[in-house]
């Protein structure tokens, strides 16, 4: 179980998130919306203790997440991994050492020195990242550099790089955001995937309002950093979506698909 209890960030006079309180329990997949600048990519950097809180407090199974310091802070920050929206690949390196740089987050100090400079991975190590390629249809594109990739085979590595990690949560943010629709999908059920097979809490940013409705099991809505909708997608219905982004539902669609029109990465 994550829990927030009255998470704020402050920026200055601006409060991008404004006392979230909010319980997920394990193995959900939620799905967070609204318009930009809504809050939803600070919160889920004040989860992994990117970005600190101003007040309030993060819950997970009874531990204070905010009160973490030092190696218990490093062990948090590996059960929650991270897929941003430009995928934060090393773009000189090989897709298999990309995938592998999640095991990183278990080597420190000398070990972990060693390994970015070399390379030299136990080969227990790249048997699993290889076997997490081939479960994301990327074992072909094993020694190709990251930079020769499409941006959709780029966000599945990076979700490799991520579930390497063996995390207990996957924090996305717009994951799909820069995808055509066909990769965006392909990610999304990658996303579903790990959430089913694999039993890890998803929280996922999204401006795609059907996206969240296809694939969360539970939907949040912010607005000015604060929750102003919370409950099952088939709850979302016209007034609350217009209370969230302004818009008639009609006008929200077709804003959606004037964005999907315009280029994307293949």
């Amino acid at each position: 179980m994550l829990e927030l209890q009255g998470l704020t960030r402050r920026f200055g006079a601006t409060v991008a998130v404004d006392a979230v309180s909010l319980a997920v329990p394990a193995g959900q997949m939620l799905g967070i919306i609204g318009r930009s600048g809504a809050g939803k990519s600070t919160l889920l950097r004040l989860l992994n203790r990117l970005v600190e809180p101003s007040a309030g407090r993060i819950l997970c199974d009874g531990t204070d997440v905010t009160a973490l310091r030092g190696r218990a802070l490093r062990r948090w920050r590996r059960n929650c991994a991270m897929v941003f929206q430009q995928f934060n690949l090393v773009q000189r390196l090989d897709v298999l050492t990309n995938a592998l740089l999640g095991r990183l987050a278990y080597q420190h100090g000398l070990g972990r020195a060693r390994l970015l400079l070399t390379g030299g991975f136990p080969a227990e190590e790249r048997a699993r990242a290889l076997a997490m390629l081939e479960r994301f249809d990327l074992l072909g594109l094993a020694l190709q550099r990251a930079e020769t990739l499409s941006g959709g085979q780029q966000q599945r590595v990076a979700l490799c790089r991520a579930l390497l990690q063996a995390p207990r949560l996957i924090l996305a943010d717009e994951p799909i955001a820069s995808l055509d629709p066909a990769n965006a999908r392909l990610v999304m059920q990658a996303l579903r995937q790990a959430n089913r097979a694999e039993g890890l809490t998803v929280l996922v940013n999204l401006h795609h309002l059907e996206t969240a409705r296809a694939y969360c099991d539970r939907i949040v809505a912010m607005q000015a950093g604060r929750i102003v909708f919370d409950g099952p997608p088939e709850a979302l219905d016209a007034a609350r979506l217009q209370a969230v982004y302004g818009l008639p539902e009609a006008d929200l669609a077709a804003e959606s698909e004037a964005a999907a029109a315009r280029p994307a990465m293949a």
